[in-house]
């Protein structure tokens, strides 16, 4: 495993994260996601990232138990705030009020005293940001995170929020938006700034839900137990990119993987984490395997040849559209 700084910190994170958003406490038994968490300690990831709306609060809490034992000092633990944990309209979005008892919440679930990480899971229209880092800076100075981040925020919006950290005295470090080959929205506002600010990005879904894995084929149903057939497990986030024109030219780079001596999920890994401003790549699993085949990304450099070829093939169906990147305009 290769490790990194988070932004400018001084915080090192693994260049593979664990994630576990789709699959701990919903698509996976308990048992084979604390065999999936002891397969990535084993092969050297010490970051894992979660949140408090995963699985209904569920996930935190099996998380919590596949760690318990294992030295706190010596792992990075991420989780976030703002999505509805509750049927309440408070138990949402990132009040002082909803902030502060998540936290409080998420600890208990995770056993633990403090997280590394406390993020931000989107923009929250409904609150003033003053309010919201005012609240972040209190979590910060109680000692129950050590550092700030935000997830799908707008360059102008991690801006202002940078400043107020800055006059909190509080460490906003960190970015964590969706980034692929296929999903490039950041690359125009979103990464410029942070590269400016000293914030790094801890990108998820850098397999485009599972597409660039290339399992899917144009022309054929998507495998049966697939996401794509399990409305639980992210169906509706994959579709947009089961269309024929995509998958054919996923198709197209799997000679590319074989040239560079990876699996296309390695590839698309791999390809992240070329991105300077990248800190860490968060990849899930429902099998201990996969954590296994994924961590092979670590390390690996890609030449500027091979990175042109993958650019050729998929620019047409790549969404680089900055207004992508966007929050809900009312708390949900």
């Amino acid at each position: 495993m290769e490790f990194r700084h988070l932004g400018r910190s001084g915080l090192m994170v693994s260049e593979i994260s664990y994630g576990n958003w789709i699959t701990h406490g919903s698509q996976v038994e308990e048992q084979a996601a604390a065999a999936c968490v002891r397969a990535a300690l084993d092969t050297g990831i010490t970051t894992f990232d979660t949140a408090d709306v995963y699985a209904g609060t569920k996930a935190e809490e099996v998380l919590g138990r596949a760690l318990k034992g294992e030295r706190r000092e010596g792992l990075e633990i991420f989780t976030k705030v703002y999505w509805p944990t509750g049927p309440g309209r408070n138990d949402r979005g990132l009040s002082r009020k909803h902030i502060m008892e998540s936290i409080n919440g998420s600890l208990r679930r995770l056993q633990t005293d403090y997280v590394d990480l406390y993020q931000a899971h989107r923009y929250d229209y409904s609150t003033p940001l003053e309010e919201t880092m005012e609240a972040f800076a209190d979590v910060v100075h109680s000692g129950k995170a050590h550092y700030i981040g935000v997830s799908e925020w707008k360059a102008s919006q991690i801006r202002e929020a940078h400043q107020l950290a800055r006059e909190l005295r509080i460490p906003l470090v960190s970015s964590q938006p969706q980034y692929s080959m296929l999903w490039r929205v950041i690359e125009a506002e979103v990464i410029p700034t942070c590269e400016e600010l000293g914030l790094g990005q801890i990108v998820w879904s850098p397999m485009a839900q599972g597409v660039l894995s290339g399992k899917y084929l144009p022309g054929q149903p998507p495998p049966a137990g697939s996401r794509a057939t399990d409305e639980k497990s992210g169906a509706g986030f994959i579709a947009k990119w089961l269309g024929d024109e995509v998958l054919t030219r996923v198709q197209r780079l799997k000679p590319l993987a074989d040239q560079a001596g990876l699996t296309m999920p390695q590839l698309a890994i791999a390809w992240v984490l070329q991105n300077p401003n990248v800190s860490s790549a968060i990849v899930g699993a429902s099998r201990p395997e996969q954590v296994h085949d994924n961590v092979k990304a670590a390390g690996v450099k890609l030449d500027a040849d091979l990175l042109k070829a993958i650019d050729e093939i998929v620019e047409p169906v790549t969404e680089r559209d900055p207004a992508k990147t966007e929050s809900p305009a009312q708390r949900p």
